[in-house]
């Protein structure tokens, strides 16, 4: 076995998981002189906490602003938008449980909370990084199925999206606990200034943990939400055959909110993954403390980058914005969408027979009305339009 002190890695070649707990014991009672040497510069570790104290702010702020707009306005609580709540949650508890830890540590150069707390760290981290990146992708789903298959989605049955965001808690747990079970395990990566997986591990279980989190928690998710947004593109660029100018401004506004989606999933979380890929199966050495910084880096940025693409894009979640930095009520155009026509984060106009029922204000607002009392007798069979608000 080798233990590299200098910059808190670890590889081995004996498959018993006492021999990573040795070495993440060791690590973390390493002086911190000795922990820096080898790993970042007393430079690089400022560095490093000037960019986590900015992630640190900015994630707290931008999600908490979203959890504020979705809690005072009431038109905001529609099924999906409780799946972009989910998003926020997680991204806020990264904010709050992980990265203050992290950013003490690379302010002091060393890790500070112990063996116990830096698995709790990477648990958490996780945990939570999983939960955002499996909401992105039910996100992605749910937009597709409301576009291709609005004559089966009703708007107002919030069972379904709670299951859904019960879901993504789960399969994060599910893949989050093992490493306490023995499968794999938690401990010290890069320059010994945060915790995670153990990548270096080269035992046959750590090896297969690294290769199916790789696989069912970032390559899968990215997989339908390019799946999803796809079909999305293409079903407008059907209807654009009817409507040319119109569609195609939609389109391109829709192309370019979709490309910005993926590409900032792949950007914060790719190169993490091909890091802790290169570090399992790569030579002994290929990643080093250095290069690792960048990529985890990276990784807790998706927490301040999720808000700005996912809410405040969002047309509706932008009115509410606007008025709650104006200390205003409810924005006017809101009110009036929110019985007649369905809120939902999908562009482009697309026809929807479906039976609809008016709702009570609106029964008294049209009863003067012979048109009104037709209606208020017969069953109607409207065209819903479905605006795009990504």
């Amino acid at each position: 076995m080798v233990v590299d002190i200098r910059g808190c890695n670890f590889s081995t070649t004996d498959s018993s998981l006492s021999s990573s707990n040795l070495s993440t014991v060791a690590s973390l009672r390493a002086s911190p002189a000795s922990q820096s040497l080898g790993g970042l510069s007393r430079t690089g570790h400022t560095v490093v906490a000037v960019c986590l104290g900015f992630i640190l702010v900015a994630g707290i702020l931008n999600n908490s602003v979203a959890l504020l707009i979705f809690a005072k306005f009431r038109s905001l609580w529609t099924p999906i938008n409780v799946i972009l709540l989910n998003i926020s949650l997680s991204d806020i508890l990264v904010c709050v449980f992980g990265t203050p830890f992290s950013f003490a540590a690379s302010l002091h150069g060393r890790w500070l909370i112990g063996e116990y707390g830096c698995k709790w760290y990477g648990f958490a981290n996780s945990l939570f990084g999983i939960v955002s990146l499996v909401s992105l992708s039910v996100l992605s789903y749910e937009r597709y199925t409301v576009v291709l298959r609005s004559s089966q989605v009703d708007i107002s049955d919030f069972r379904k999206a709670w299951l859904c965001v019960g879901g993504t808690w789960f399969y994060s747990l599910l893949w989050t606990l093992p490493p306490f079970l023995g499968w794999s395990s938690y401990g010290p990566e890069g320059p010994g200034t945060s915790c995670s997986v153990q990548w270096h591990l080269r035992s046959p279980t750590s090896v297969s943990y690294v290769l199916c989190l790789f696989i069912f928690c970032l390559l899968l998710p990215l997989l339908l939400m390019v799946y999803s947004y796809g079909r999305i593109l293409m079903a407008i660029r059907r209807v654009g055959k009817i409507n040319l100018p119109a569609a195609q401004r939609r389109e391109q506004h829709i192309l370019a909110m979709v490309l910005s989606m993926v590409s900032c999933y792949m950007l914060c979380w790719m190169p993490y993954g091909i890091m802790a890929l290169m570090a399992t199966f790569g030579s002994s050495g290929l990643v080093t403390p250095t290069a690792s910084v960048v990529p985890s880096v990276l990784a807790k940025f998706s927490t301040v980058i999720n808000p700005i693409i996912y809410v405040f894009f969002n047309n509706q979640f932008y009115r509410c914005f606007v008025a709650f930095m104006k200390c205003s009520e409810e924005p006017q155009s809101l009110h009036g969408e929110e019985h007649l026509t369905p809120r939902t984060p999908l562009s482009g106009v697309f026809p929807v027979h479906r039976q609809h029922s008016l709702s009570s204000s609106q029964h008294q607002i049209l009863s003067g009305s012979r048109s009104a009392a037709l209606c208020s007798r017969h069953n109607v069979r409207h065209t819903l339009v479905v605006h795009y608000a990504p």
